[in-house]
């Protein structure tokens, strides 16, 4: 996968995140298939080879806006692994990196869960997506085995329902409205782990039965 910390800069005014930021937008709104090169050109009033001064393919623009919201997924779980204490709490972390994520990189986040595999890129794209799933189950798995949420419901489901609910800001979610990355993130605790976790009133018959 290409870094997106190594974008050059080719002509004057256009470089390559000018075109990825545009590219995203065209894919969210005609899908991948149907954007053309020259669909691309036309929004922005470029020519086909000026924008094949900066990526080689369209399936090479795909790849790397699909890696700038999966990389920043992914490095939300790497920095929750190297942290330390209750497997609940680091689950609230990742959820809150989530939502920052999905909220700083909003068309890209749009973009990734639109993917349905219909080339390769995308197809590692989706297997990214279902390696990230796996780690945050075996989180509410370890959260469950603590005792620290509930364990009547499958962790895989619950996996599912949690991302399932954060995933549907792309749908209504506008910069600039009445809540900011922070309180959409309190939001979304409230609404979801905090219905997961124990009772501390539970937790405590639990450990004297």
């Amino acid at each position: 996968m290409s870094d997106n910390g190594s974008l050059r800069r080719g002509r004057p005014g256009y470089d390559q995140r000018g075109i990825l930021d545009v590219a995203v937008s065209a894919f969210i709104e005609y899908g991948y298939d149907a954007t053309s090169m020259g669909v691309l050109a036309d929004r922005l009033g470029l020519s086909k080879s000026a924008i094949y001064h900066h990526f080689a393919s369209k399936d090479e623009i795909l790849e790397r806006a699909l890696d700038e919201a999966l990389n920043s997924l992914e490095g939300v779980l790497e920095g929750t692994d190297a942290s330390t204490g209750r497997a609940a709490d680091r689950l609230d972390l990742v959820l809150r990196g989530a939502v920052h994520v999905l909220v700083d990189k909003l068309s890209y986040v749009t973009l990734l869960l639109r993917v349905r595999g219909n080339t390769e890129v995308e197809r590692q794209a989706l297997a990214r997506r279902r390696a990230f799933d796996r780690r945050v189950t075996a989180l509410v798995e370890e959260a469950q085995a603590e005792g620290t949420v509930r364990s009547d419901i499958d962790a895989s489901v619950v996996s599912r329902l949690l991302f399932g609910m954060i995933n549907s800001i792309v749908e209504w979610y506008r910069a600039g409205g009445r809540e900011d990355a922070d309180k959409l993130a309190d939001d979304v605790i409230a609404v979801a782990l905090d219905g997961l976790r124990m009772p501390t009133s539970n937790r405590v018959d639990e450990l004297l039965g």
